[in-house]
């Protein structure tokens, strides 16, 4: 299955953002606002993320199915906010913690062998793996 999207980053660098570039003032500013402005995303939890993990850890799946076994277990973060979804997911992914492949019109996401270590290292109550985990959170957060 071909991915859609690869060499889109590429491409739109060589064509559409070829002349763009920032200033490391400009750089600083956005950081600056940024971190002034919370992000939506702290509602993120750890036992949501472990969730995930342990839903993609046998079967690849698409983003709905993930969110409806998220509602089968009672975790209603997503909830009339089903976006937040998608950028979690690709947060773990740029994390290299899952990886996607699209299959027809949908995109499916399968736990990584780093993703695997988070999970078993969550399970064996590892606190350097948990602590990793609220790193994530928080880095995404701001």
């Amino acid at each position: 299955m071909n991915d859609p999207f690869i060499n889109l980053k590429h491409a739109m660098k060589e064509t559409v953002f070829k002349d763009v570039s920032f200033s490391d003032e400009r750089k600083n500013a956005v950081k600056e606002t940024i971190n002034q402005n919370p992000s939506p995303f702290h509602s993120w939890k750890i036992e949501t993320i472990i969730a995930i993990l342990v839903a993609l850890q046998h079967v690849p799946m698409h983003g709905y199915a993930i969110s409806t076994h998220l509602f089968q277990k009672n975790d209603l973060i997503f909830q009339n906010k089903e976006g937040e979804l998608y950028t979690l997911l690709h947060l773990l992914e740029n994390k290299s913690i899952l990886t996607s492949k699209w299959d027809g019109d949908k995109k499916y996401y399968t736990l990584t062998s780093k993703g695997k270590k988070y999970l078993a290292g969550y399970r064996q109550g590892n606190v350097k793996r948990d602590l990793s985990l609220k790193q994530l959170i928080e880095e995404v957060s701001f």
